[in-house]
């Protein structure tokens, strides 16, 4: 293999998995993954694991921490280096696969954050303000790219939280500085938004019936609190809405369906947005055949 890292990502419902072990038996490879929030135990239907799907292939950063935990940017970038190091020191090849685009940005452009802790006083005197109060004041730090920041309060409370630190300790942010990997081949799975709606909402029905919701229940009852799976978003916040009786399940379903299809945008745009940057994105279509396209990624990867 040419390439330093192949990665394989592009939006949900596109068929990424099947893809990277694919590519990953074609060259002995292992897959590290760069989905935020398959790193969660107990937290397999929701997130779409679908763990047989890797066969024999080695997987990396699923089911690394407990449901109701708050993994974050700088774990995983901290994570991933030790997989990727493992993988390349037994001479088998990396591929990152995963539709979390600030967590395959992050890594490819080589992006090193420092530990900020947690500041009481700051989150103390944040408490009760809006969402949209919070907005306006990590907006005051800097310009918003990455809407996830402010999905909810508690994820803006920590990103202020993480300016300001940044603010008062100019020489910590200096160490945010990126260093870009080299010879990184980027594979994006190619998916017309017909199809991609129509697999989203077909996979919406199969894991309702698999028992996505019993999923949730058993968390609710192991002692997470609902505000932290609705800190998940999507299933888990739809899912824990309709469990806590704020929403019926037909709201649930068609809510849930709406959230799912606005969070495939999104990620689209985030891959635009890539390339607007300057990243190169090898775009292929999701229903190729399996060996057609294993062989387009070598012929990239020997350019």
């Amino acid at each position: 293999m040419n390439s330093s890292l192949i990665v394989i990502t592009g939006p949900t419902a596109s068929g990424k998995t099947r893809r990277a072990v694919d590519i990953a038996k074609s060259i002995d490879g292992e897959i590290i993954s760069a989905d935020s929030r398959q790193i969660y135990r107990q937290m397999d239907i929701g997130t779409g694991k679908d763990l047989k799907e890797y066969e024999s292939i080695p997987y990396h950063l699923i089911d690394i921490c407990p449901a109701g935990y708050k993994y974050n940017l700088f774990e995983y970038l901290q994570d991933f280096e030790v997989a990727y190091n493992d993988i390349q020191s037994r001479a088998k090849n990396p591929i990152l696969c995963g539709g979390t685009g600030l967590y395959v940005e992050s890594v490819i452009k080589g992006l090193r954050l420092p530990q900020v802790p947690e500041n009481k006083e700051l989150r103390k005197s944040l408490e009760g303000k809006t969402l949209e109060e919070l907005t306006t004041i990590l907006s005051s730090f800097k310009t918003l790219h990455n809407k996830t920041d402010i999905d909810t309060a508690k994820r803006a409370i920590r990103a202020i939280e993480i300016q300001q630190y940044y603010q008062q300790h100019p020489e910590e942010a200096v160490k945010t500085v990126p260093c870009p990997m080299d010879n990184v081949l980027i594979i994006g799975v190619e998916i017309d938004r017909e199809n991609r709606r129509k697999r989203i909402s077909e996979r919406l029905t199969n894991r309702l019936e698999e028992g996505m919701i019993e999923e949730v229940s058993l968390l609710l009852k192991s002692g997470i609190t609902p505000d932290d799976l609705i800190y998940y978003g999507l299933e888990y916040k739809f899912i824990t809405l309709y469990l806590i009786g704020q929403i019926s399940y037909d709201k649930m379903v068609s809510e849930l369906e709406i959230a799912i299809h606005q969070f495939a945008k999104r990620q689209m745009t985030w891959f635009r947005g890539m390339e607007r940057r300057g990243f190169s994105i090898n775009w292929l279509p999701w229903d190729m055949p399996s060996d057609e396209f294993i062989n387009e990624v070598k012929r990239l990867d020997e350019k």
